[in-house]
């Protein structure tokens, strides 16, 4: 949150100098403030999992949110019961004619498919096209960064050689950005992919800009100019055993994983892994939320989406 302090003290812009967010008496006191509303669209097949993982995120901040979840209708989920889906979730068809503060695309387990041969690809297409206009800002998650790095810049992205699963070091690019206000000048961060988009594809791109990245997993943060797009390539929502428990998955299938990297004390998967990167992993969330979603979305919610494009001459 905010600090609210006089309006003519002298360290006002010190602070804004160094984009601390300040807020004067002046603007506190004529400030509307309502409920957000952000949309979780959940393409994990963990969905319980998923959705927990990304609510205690958000919840730990002084904002008010109201979150709704969306799922497609186009993929029939085999993780979670019906009643489950029917109970929590919303179709697009049925939120499509609303507006929203924030937007949330998870990942998915579909990276070495194109992603046209994803079987809710042009069901996706639709719902990033339509949050331009009816979304404020929207927070792209490990495969649903690279949906989206697609769809709306046309960067695609590229297979490792073997799949990039573990905790990696990771360092700013982009210090002043208010995305990674309190990070580490170095911090740690969980991946598990098969893909990768490249930074050179993003750094050719005038719209785009890299805010964190690693010497080993390659690009973490994306943003874009406006600040109403960002990409995350890791997974900050994972608990602590979450990789775990995808290493044990895969060694059930016979698939022979290498162990997670910089996760088990060791690389022992009989030992406790250790959690390294929760406190980044909040503050990402923690700043999206107040930064680019709070502060800027306008009280009227009818408007989310639309005065931006305006401000940008798009509409």
């Amino acid at each position: 949150m905010p600090i609210r302090i006089p309006d003519a003290l002298p360290a006002t812009q010190a602070l804004e100098r160094e984009n601390i967010f300040v807020m004067t008496e002046y603007r506190a006191l004529h400030q509307d403030i309502r409920p957000l509303r952000v949309l979780i669209l959940n393409l994990m097949p963990t969905k319980i999992a998923t959705e927990t993982q990304i609510m205690r995120k958000l919840s730990n901040t002084p904002l008010q949110i109201e979150v709704e979840l969306l799922r497609t209708v186009s993929h029939e989920a085999t993780h979670v019961s019906e009643d489950h889906l029917e109970t929590f979730y919303r179709t697009f068809e049925e939120v499509e004619h609303e507006h929203f503060d924030g937007l949330i695309i998870t990942g998915a387990p579909v990276e070495q498919l194109d992603f046209e041969d994803v079987d809710y690809w042009p069901e996706l297409q639709r719902i990033m096209d339509w949050s331009v206009e009816n979304v404020h800002s929207t927070l792209h998650i490990c495969w649903g960064a690279q949906a989206g790095l697609y769809h709306h810049y046309g960067i695609n992205k590229h297979e490792l050689p073997a799949k990039l699963s573990g905790v990696y070091e990771h360092y700013l690019v982009k210090r002043s950005s208010p995305l990674v206000r309190g990070f580490d000048d170095r911090f740690y961060a969980v991946h598990s992919r098969y893909t990768e988009v490249r930074a050179s594809d993003v750094e050719a791109c005038g719209e785009l800009e890299v805010v964190a990245a690693s010497e080993v997993a390659g690009l973490y943060i994306v943003k874009s100019v406006d600040s109403r797009q960002f990409f995350v390539f890791g997974h900050p929502e994972y608990d602590t055993d979450t990789l775990r428990l995808e290493y044990e998955r895969d060694v059930k299938r016979g698939i022979d994983p290498q162990v997670p990297a910089n996760y088990f004390p060791g690389d022992d998967p009989a030992r406790e892994p250790l959690n390294t990167w929760c406190s980044q992993a909040q503050l990402l969330y923690t700043n999206w939320l107040n930064y680019y979603v709070y502060q800027t979305t306008p009280y009227d919610i009818r408007l989310a989406g639309r005065i931006a494009r305006a401000k940008a001459g798009l509409v």
